[in-house]
């Protein structure tokens, strides 16, 4: 299955259209047969749903083995369905996990469910390698590991839900999702939705569960627990280091802060309108988004006057701006962190909470800063886009792999020299690189490509999907099967 640019961005358009139109899709009435809380989290026949680790991890693995006994046909009928739950309830898990969390735009996260759906591999992801000769035959293929510890984050939680679980489920196994608690009712929507899609297409209950009430503690014991062989880990780098050192199979989806070079080559127009594209999308939510900006003097004020036409207000006062960083970060000492309330908000939110008063029309705040700043630095989360100004290329590399802290995640560029893209991308060496396009292209949106939400930069795999999930086996058969 796969959607062109277009085609996603009408059904996206009639979707807000029909939302326009109607109450508040979270304060429908459940669809289900059962007591419902009035936002689609049923509270009737959620045996999918575990107050313990070891009730959760036991169900799983009961799961895993009847998956096993399903062909690959009968596996990826399961996906289909879990594909077509996605786009039928795109709109409600996206206004539910908006409303729950607080953070980014109800329309993004449509975009991103419409993606997983059409776009995230299936069973056609896993390959066979085979060789033979006089020696008979030989074959690798790809098998499961069995019950997978699934880490969430509260920033995308339903649609890592849907990706995890059709890229997990094509693999083979089952899996266990510890989501943040700051997103567990839309988390058990999106569970109950797929395993609903297994049940309609034959396959056991419980392919996949959660918690009713996740914790640090519930997450840490499902890491430790004996029956789970492998993590996927998609958050901060805390629960990243833990995954890691689990001593198991893990796979690490950890932080990133994502700079952008705009060279004096670049077509200034476009790259303007790219970047703030990229870094507004689900107001910059995305791990993958352009997180700063360092940008060849010769071409700065251009590249600024062009992207305040695309929706950026330029904070200029120096006032303003060490307001701005006293509102959106919270210093304990020498320690700094992200004051939650405005992470993944509008922009017009966050000029509203320092006294600036802007039009709707405003996507992104944007200032000049200097490689130091605090707000250039950290990771934000937030539609605000620090500007470095360099001299010249040379200077753009190594300001950029500095401010990129060696997460090696992603980075962007915006040129028309061949050569320096070249070279940006081979001294910043992140598992993304994004080269005159919007960030989000990296999930093949308007690009080629399928996408993930679990892009695990930490340990090395890169962009996941079904093959990540699985491991090598290889059978060998001496001296037969071989006719040539």
């Amino acid at each position: 299955m796969e959607a062109s640019t277009e085609l996603v961005q009408e059904i996206v358009a009639k979707i807000m259209k029909e939302m326009s139109k109607t109450e508040s899709v979270a304060e429908k009435k459940c669809d289900c047969s059962g007591g419902c809380k009035g936002n689609g989290s049923c509270k009737n026949n959620e045996d999918y749903i575990f107050s313990d680790v070891d009730s959760a991890v036991a169900a799983a693995k009961q799961a895993y083995k009847e998956l096993k006994k399903l062909s690959i046909k009968e596996r990826e009928n399961i996906i289909h369905k879990i594909r077509e739950k996605c786009l039928t309830y795109a709109e409600r898990l996206s206004v539910m996990a908006v409303d729950e969390t607080g953070m980014g735009r109800v329309e993004d996260k449509i975009t991103k469910h419409l993606l997983v759906a059409e776009k995230t591999p299936g069973t056609e992801d896993l390959t066979t390698t085979a060789w033979s000769g006089d020696g008979g035959l030989t074959l690798v293929e790809q098998g499961p590991f069995g019950v997978i510890a699934a880490i969430t984050p509260s920033t995308n939680p339903t649609a890592t839900v849907f990706c995890n679980s059709i890229g997990m489920i094509a693999a083979g196994n089952s899996v266990v999702f510890a989501p943040h608690p700051g997103a567990k009712e839309c988390t058990k929507f999106a569970v109950k939705l797929v395993n609903e899609a297994s049940i309609e297409a034959g396959g056991p209950k419980n392919i996949v569960v959660t918690f009713d009430k996740p914790s640090i503690e519930i997450t840490s014991a499902l890491m430790n627990h004996k029956d789970i062989p492998f993590i996927s880990a998609t958050g901060g780098p805390g629960v990243v280091k833990q995954a890691c050192s689990s001593g198991k199979r893990a796979i690490g989806a950890g932080a990133g802060n994502p700079p952008v070079i705009v060279d004096e080559t670049a077509d200034i127009k476009a790259a303007a309108r790219d970047i703030i594209d990229g870094a507004t999308f689900d107001n910059n939510l995305p791990c993958i988004a352009e997180k700063e900006i360092v940008a060849v003097e010769e071409i700065c004020d251009e590249l600024v006057e062009e992207m305040q036409k695309n929706g950026a207000y330029l904070l200029e006062d120096p006032e303003l701006i060490k307001k701005l960083v006293n509102t959106v970060l919270i210093r304990k000492g020498d320690k700094v962190t992200l004051n939650r309330k405005f992470v993944g908000r509008d922009a017009k939110v966050i000029l509203d909470a320092i006294g600036v008063y802007a039009e709707d029309s405003v996507r992104c705040i944007i200032f000049k800063g200097c490689k130091k700043h605090l707000l250039i630095v950290e990771e934000l989360m937030m539609p605000i886009l620090g500007i470095v100004t360099v001299k010249d290329f040379e200077e753009a590399v190594e300001v950029a792999v500095e401010l990129e802290h060696g997460n090696r995640h992603s980075a962007h560029m915006h040129s028309k020299n061949i050569d320096r893209l070249t070279y940006f991308a081979r001294e910043v060496d992140t598992a993304i690189f994004v080269k005159n396009a919007p960030s989000y292209s990296a999930l093949g949106v308007g690009a080629e490509g399928y996408p993930t939400f679990t892009i695990a930069s930490k340990t090395g795999e890169g962009l996941s999907s079904a093959k990540t999930f699985t491991k090598a086996r290889r059978c060998v058969l001496k001296d037969s099967l071989s006719i040539k």
